[in-house]
Parts: C-alpha cells; structure tokens; sequence
C-alpha cells in the first residue's frame, strides 16, 4: 500500500505544478488587465503601479516568483483591488464558510443517495424502487443554480419559515438551503449509481453461494454484498466533492453567504486577477487532492488496484 501511495503522489505533484503553471499563462494571455478602465491611467502613473506589483519584470521571472512564493510560502500576492488584503485573506476568511455547507452538502447527498439506491436495489420492481428512482430523477433535474431561486421563493417569501439570506456564525436556518441546493444536483447520480452496482453484486455467484448457506438478508447485506457495491460509488464520489465545492459559486451569489464563491466571481467582473488565479488553483488544487484521496480510498477498498 505505501508503493501505491507513493506512486500516486508521484504523479499528483507534477500535476499541481502544471496546474499553476498554466493558469498562469491563461491569465496573463487574458485580454485586458487589473489596472486598465473606461478612463485610461497616465502611463508614469501605470507604470509605478505594475513596479509595485512586480508586473514590469519579465513574464518569465514572474511566473518563477509566483511558483517559488506558492510553493515555499503558500502566498498567493495581493489584491489588485483592496489595498489592504492579500490574496490569502481573503481566501481564510470565505474558504471556511465554503467548505462548512459544501461538508455538509456533500454528507446529505452521499447518504440519502446511498439510501436510496440501496433501498431500490433491494425492493427491486415495486413501489418503493420506483419511488425512489423518480425520486432521484427529480433531484437531479433540478440544478443549483435553479433550486436556489425556488427555495428562496418558497421558504422565505411565501412560507416565512427561513432566512433568505446571510450566513450569521453558520446558525442553521442559514445552512438549510444552501445544503438543500447543493445536494439534490446530485443524490440523483449517486442513487442510481448504488442502486445499479448493488443489482449487480447481489446476482452475482457468492451471493447465491452466502443464500445457499441459509445467511440472513441482513448479514448478506452489510457483510457481502456492501463493500463491493460500494467501489463504483467511492469513485464518483470524490468527484462530487469537488463539484460541491465549485458549485457553491452560485450558492454564495443567492444566498449571500460570504463564501469564497462571491470573492471568485467578484475578482472575474472587477479584473482582480490575483485573487481569481488563486482561487482557481485552489479549487484545482482540492481537486487534484480529493482525486488522490479516492484513489486511494478505492484501493483499500479493492486490493487489486494496488497492483
């Protein structure tokens, strides 16, 4: 197990690095630039500005002081925008918020999908499967970026039940529609996704082998047939971890949650792009990380893959 881990960190680093060696490049390509407006600034005036940013060296050695900065310090520069915060401020100060409704999200989804598909794999063609599968369709088709809205017009404006908006410590009334919006995109993938590989695994022969031996549904169940029904599961779910995250940008626009989502795309309209490159390898960062924490979480769960 330690070769594997080793092997994947092995490959999971040059990938960072080319990561941020390439958003790098795409942002420096980028039309436009942090300083440039309607109203054009006097060119002794924008050039003692790039100086103080070190935007007037070379874009190569730029590009060598921002790797050396991350990866040493983990400094990802300053504002362009707000002279009095760097770039990992106001990272530490959405990040938290992101990831505490994202967890939270993320939990809600794996189990009620889970549940589900389990439940609809072992009441196979009867009410409660197709219960479940049109449940599960529901969910997925309805989108964040749509059930937002129609949380906010449902629970807040008709009914008066929940706040509509603000984030106030992370009380619940606030986490409740955000984590509403961000699971259900996806309890429909996951039910579907269980439900399809428990059929599989309970058709299979050791399955009728642990029948034939007179074992409960129970034992069969938990003990037999779980573990392997859930290496499909695991794969995508590390996945859906990231699309959590990236997709609490439009949580944090509706719900006015202070998350990094609104620092993300507030840097994109404002041309802030220190603070967008930085949450971009961030996010592509925590990628690469749950990726690696997948895999190996699916060769615990199947030894063959170490090999």
């Amino acid at each position: 197990m330690l070769n594997y881990v080793i092997r994947r960190l092995a490959v999971a680093i040059p990938t960072l690095l080319i990561l941020i060696i390439t958003c790098f490049i795409l942002m420096k390509i980028a039309p436009g630039g942090p300083f440039t407006s309607e109203r054009p600034l006097p060119p002794q005036v924008l050039a003692n500005i790039e100086a103080k940013y070190g935007l007037d060296k070379p874009q190569w050695l730029q590009l060598v002081d921002y790797v050396k900065n991350i990866v040493l310090h983990f400094d990802f520069g300053p504002s362009f925008k707000f002279k009095d915060r760097d770039v990992n401020d106001i990272i530490a100060q959405g990040l938290p918020i992101s990831l505490t409704y994202g967890f939270l999200s993320f939990v809600v989804a794996a189990v009620c999908g889970i549940a589900l598909g389990v439940t609809a794999a072992i009441r196979h063609n009867t009410w409660i499967d197709y219960f479940a599968v049109s449940l599960g369709i529901a969910a997925q088709a309805l989108p964040n970026f749509i059930m937002g809205p129609i949380l906010i017009l449902t629970f807040t404006l008709y009914l008066g039940w929940l706040p509509g908006g603000g984030w106030n410590g992370g009380q619940w009334p606030y986490l409740i529609m955000p984590v509403i919006a961000l699971s259900t995109s996806f309890i429909g993938s996951i039910s579907r996704l269980t439900r399809s590989s428990m059929l599989e695994v309970m058709n299979s022969n050791f399955i009728r082998t642990a029948k034939a031996k007179g074992l409960s549904t129970s034992t069969i169940l938990w003990r037999h047939a779980m573990k392997p029904t859930m290496l499909p599961v695991i794969s995508y779910l590390g996945p859906v971890f990231v699309y959590v995250l990236t997709g609490s940008v439009f949580v944090d626009l509706y719900f006015s949650t202070g998350g990094l989502g609104q620092s993300y795309v507030g840097s994109a309209l404002n041309r802030d792009y220190s603070v967008l490159l930085g949450v971009t390898i961030l996010y592509g960062s925590l990628t690469v990380i749950v990726n690696l924490l997948t895999d190996l979480a699916y060769a615990w769960f199947d030894p063959k893959i170490r090999f």
